[in-house]
Order: structure tokens, then C-alpha cells, then sequence
């Protein structure tokens, strides 16, 4: 599944939330020697923000690297708590940033 944004004109296109999840990083010199960074400061912020668009739902239907190939991505499908992420399952990437900013997200919740 592809994602995009369009910022001043410009349709900025990542192929799938890999891609979106490193080109929305920091400029790291790692990210650039491995070819996995923005190439410039425009896409990286076109990356935040459709990242802020996502459903934090996603990230448990489009793992960033195959369940078969990673022990912590099957540490985290297999230790899932759906219970305990219903409060917040609804949310966007950016809705969560702001829920966890606010005055509701405490100790408790």
C-alpha cells in the first residue's frame, strides 16, 4: 500500500510505510550511507506529516519488516493487547503525539 502527501503543489509518494517511517526520520548520516533518508528537508517534513495521517491500526497490519524475518516484530504481533490498546486504536499517528501531549494522558490512562 503506497501513502502520499501533497505539500505547496508538490505530490510526495512513498511506497509503503517502511519507506514512510525512514524518510520521516531525522537526517542521520547511517540513513543517508544506507539510501533509506529524505532527499531533502521538503520530503522529510512531507513524510511527518502524512505519517501524522496514519492509523496507529497499521502498524499492526503493515509490519516494517516480515514477521518471519524479525524476532521483535514477532514479539510484538505475539504480545499484542488488544484490550489495552482500545483506547486509543481510533487514533492517528498524529492524534496519539497530541493525545500524549494533553492533559488526559496520565499515569492511569
Amino acid at each position: 500500500m503506497g501513502y502520499s502527501h501533497d505539500v505547496g503543489g508538490t505530490t510526495w509518494r512513498f511506497e509503503d510505510l517502511r519507506e514512510l517511517m525512514a524518510k520521516a526520520s531525522p537526517a542521520r548520516s547511517g540513513d543517508l550511507l544506507a539510501g533509506v533518508a529524505a532527499g531533502s528537508d521538503a520530503e522529510r517534513v512531507a513524510a511527518q506529516m502524512c505519517l501524522a495521517e496514519v492509523p496507529l491500526k497499521r502498524f499492526l497490519d503493515e509490519a516494517l519488516i516480515p514477521y518471519e524475518e524479525d524476532e521483535v516484530t514477532r514479539l510484538i504481533i505475539d504480545s499484542h493487547d488488544t484490550a489495552a490498546f482500545a483506547p486509543v486504536s481510533h487514533l492517528t499517528v498524529g492524534d496519539f503525539r497530541n493525545w500524549l501531549l494533553g492533559d488526559e494522558a496520565d499515569g492511569a490512562a
